[in-house]
């Protein structure tokens, strides 16, 4: 039992840090442009058109 008083201070921080990284990542704008990554996904820039001359 008194590896609870490790464990139980050690989970909450594990939490509250994950909280703090999710809060920065709103902050920060991880999340306004959602439709854009998907789209950007589907489009096919890197691809060359051929060359006719070959």
């Amino acid at each position: 039992m008194d590896v609870l008083l490790y464990l139980v201070p050690m989970a909450l921080l594990l939490g509250l840090t994950g909280l703090a990284a999710f809060m920065w990542s709103l902050k920060s704008g991880q999340y306004d442009d959602v439709e854009g990554a998907a789209l950007r996904v589907l489009s096919d820039d890197d691809i060359k058109p051929n060359d006719p001359r070959q």
